[in-house]
C-alpha cells in the first residue's frame, strides 16, 4: 500500500471515528453533571488524539516520502489510542448512564 491509499483508508476511519465521537457526546450530554464532566474529559483526549492523527495524515499527504513507516507507525499507535480511549470512556457512560441511554 502507497501512502495516498493509506491516508485515504485512514481519513476513512476517522470520519468513522468522529461519528463515534458525536454519539458519545451525546450520550455523555445526558449523565449527571459530575459524571458527564468526567465523561467530557476523557472525550476531549479522544478529540486530541483524532487531531493529532489528522495533523500527520494531512502531513504525510503532503509531503509524500519515499519511506513513511515512521509516520505509519505514528498513526497505527494513535489508533490503538484512539480505541482504547474510546472504549473506556464508552465503559464509563454505560456505567454512569440511566437505563434508557443504551451503551
Amino acid at each position: 500500500m502507497d501512502a495516498q491509499d493509506f491516508c485515504s483508508s485512514m481519513e476513512i476511519e476517522l470520519t468513522a471515528w468522529k461519528a463515534k465521537l458525536f454519539d458519545s457526546i451525546c450520550k455523555a450530554d445526558r449523565l449527571g453533571s459530575a459524571d458527564k464532566e468526567k465523561a467530557m474529559t476523557s472525550i476531549n483526549d479522544i478529540k486530541i488524539i483524532v487531531a493529532d492523527m489528522e495533523a500527520k495524515i494531512h502531513e504525510l499527504k503532503m509531503e509524500c516520502p519515499s519511506e513513511w513507516s515512521p509516520q505509519k507507525k505514528d498513526i497505527d499507535e494513535g489508533t490503538v489510542d484512539l480505541r482504547s480511549k474510546y472504549d473506556e470512556t464508552m465503559d464509563f457512560i454505560g456505567k454512569s448512564a440511566p437505563m434508557s441511554i443504551p451503551g
